[in-house]
């Protein structure tokens, strides 16, 4: 670190030097497409040399940083205080300094599992001391539901909110699991990011690939080879949860042995397949083949799904809340005509039924 050229600039800025800092060359962010530190701790950016590295330099910061965070710089013994959003605006002459003030507490994974690991220490809370891999289980499932329910909703703020509460979960488990020295959240980190990394020759080597198709085969193909070199037993299809909702498992196992080639031809195969279950579904003489034909009628559907390029998961629950919203308003309007919902006919609720459908068009 040059801390002669710290002190100047802190001189010129009239600023005390913080207690932490991250120091950086303007370079080192020229090809960044996020900030490469935390930002609850304050940042000095050195060696901007012009206006395209500094444009490029606030586009990398307001990935983190509001617009209206205050920035400062320091050149030939000048300062200057702006908006973040104004930085990079005016023409430079000379090479300058960018100091970007911390965020603000806890605006950072490592200030995150800071609090979970002080959360499970002896003088944490005792609920969070006590929960295990296992006891934890139900409530990853919970917040998962809770995130796509969110996301579902198209509320940024529920979605915001409720992928907190999912990370908490990962981080929450990552740090049982240190406290076992079993793994620790860095190595979490590092696994998806080498597995990222490896399975996007493409992006990060110089495979050529052809549009999305070609890259979900060749993700296949990779996924092969490490399960080989893993010397695992399991096959295509192994690694898809058991835990999944059913239409997201179907959906799953169809695109993965799609991807190695076992497919229709065409989207017609697969419609007349949904003909032909309708058909058994008429025929079938007991339960057991009554619900085996149901189930093979389901699984048709999500073929005609993925064909789609729909998520059948999501369509169906997109379904069902359409259908909870319209009920609503039969029951609505039921009370409004001060009679139980039970009261009404048919032909009367159908006709509510209606009239929700045309208030939502």
């Amino acid at each position: 670190m040059d801390f002669t050229l710290v002190a100047k600039t802190f001189d010129v800025l009239a600023i005390s030097p913080p207690s932490r800092l991250i120091l950086l060359d303007a370079q080192t962010l020229s090809t960044a497409h996020v900030p490469p530190y935390p930002p609850d701790i304050p940042a000095l950016v050195t060696n901007i040399d012009s206006r395209e590295l500094a444009l490029h330099l606030k586009n990398v910061l307001l990935t983190t940083y509001p617009g209206e965070h205050v920035v400062f710089t320091a050149s030939d013994g000048n300062k200057k205080e702006e908006r973040l959003v104004d930085f990079g605006n005016d023409q430079l002459s000379n090479i300058f300094s960018l100091y970007v003030p911390a965020l603000g507490e806890g605006t950072s994974l490592e200030s995150f599992a800071e609090i979970v690991a002080h959360l499970r220490a002896p003088n944490g809370c005792p609920w969070d001391r006590e929960q295990t891999h296992e006891s934890l289980r139900k409530h990853l499932l919970e917040e998962s539901y809770e995130a796509i329910s969110a996301i579902d909703s198209g509320n940024f703020n529920d979605m915001r909110e409720e992928f907190g509460d999912l990370l908490l979960q990962v981080v929450l488990q990552s740090q049982i699991a240190n406290e076992e020295r079993q793994f620790n959240i860095n190595q979490v980190i590092q696994g998806i990011h080498s597995k990222l990394v490896r399975r996007h020759p493409h992006v990060f080597g110089d495979l050529e690939l052809d549009g999305v198709q070609g890259v979900l085969a060749n993700w296949e193909k990779l996924k092969e080879k490490e399960r080989g070199e893993k010397k695992e037993e399991r096959g295509l299809l192994d690694g898809v949860p058991l835990a999944l909702p059913a239409l997201s498992q179907a959906q799953e196992y169809q695109d993965r042995a799609a991807r190695v080639g076992f497919d229709w031809a065409d989207v017609e195969g697969v419609l007349d397949k949904v003909r032909e279950e309708i058909e058994e579904i008429k025929n079938a003489e007991t339960n057991f083949e009554l619900a085996s034909e149901i189930g093979d009628l389901f699984f048709a559907l999500v073929n005609v799904a993925r064909w789609k390029h729909v998520d059948a998961e999501s369509a169906l629950r997109g379904t069902n809340m359409k259908f909870k919203k319209r009920f609503a308003y039969v029951e609505q309007g039921a009370k409004r005509q001060e009679h139980k919902l039970s009261e009404l006919t048919l032909e009367e609720m159908d006709h509510l039924w209606n009239e929700a459908k045309r208030k939502e068009s």
